[in-house]
C-alpha cells in the first residue's frame, strides 16, 4: 500500500506551473502507478487559468472547490464543487478560475497503452 498526503515530501517536491496558471503537485505518478498516468493536484487563483492545451491522454478534472470556466473542445461550462469533468485524449482544454475563491483541482490522467 501507498499513502500520500498533499503535504507529504514526495507530493511538495514535484511543485510546478501548470500550463500557465496553476500551481501543481503530482500525487502519485509513474513512479509508483501502473496502470493509471497520474493523480496530481492543482490550485488556480481567483482570475488565472489553466491556458487552453492538448494531452496525449484521456483526463478527468474533479473541482474539489472553488468554480470556473471549463472548455472541452467547442464545449464551454460553468463548473462547481464537485463537478468532474471527462476530456478525451487529444482534446484542447482549459479552465478558468471565474469564482471569488481559490479553485482547488484533481486531476486523473490514463494513457491508452
Amino acid at each position: 500500500m501507498i499513502v500520500r498526503n498533499l503535504e507529504d515530501k514526495e507530493v511538495l517536491d514535484t511543485t510546478y506551473l501548470a500550463h500557465g496558471g496553476a500551481i501543481a503537485q503530482m500525487v502519485l505518478d509513474r513512479r509508483v502507478l501502473k496502470e493509471i498516468g497520474f493523480l496530481a493536484c492543482a490550485t488556480l487563483e481567483k482570475g488565472n487559468a489553466i491556458e487552453p492545451h492538448v494531452d496525449p491522454m484521456e483526463e478527468i478534472y474533479f473541482i474539489m472547490s472553488g468554480e470556473g470556466e471549463m472548455t472541452v473542445g467547442e464545449d464551454t461550462r460553468h463548473v462547481v464543487q464537485g463537478d468532474a469533468i471527462w476530456i478525451p485524449a487529444g482534446s484542447a482544454h482549459s479552465l478558468v478560475n471565474t469564482g471569488p475563491n481559490v479553485c482547488f483541482i484533481l486531476v486523473v490522467a490514463s494513457p491508452a497503452w
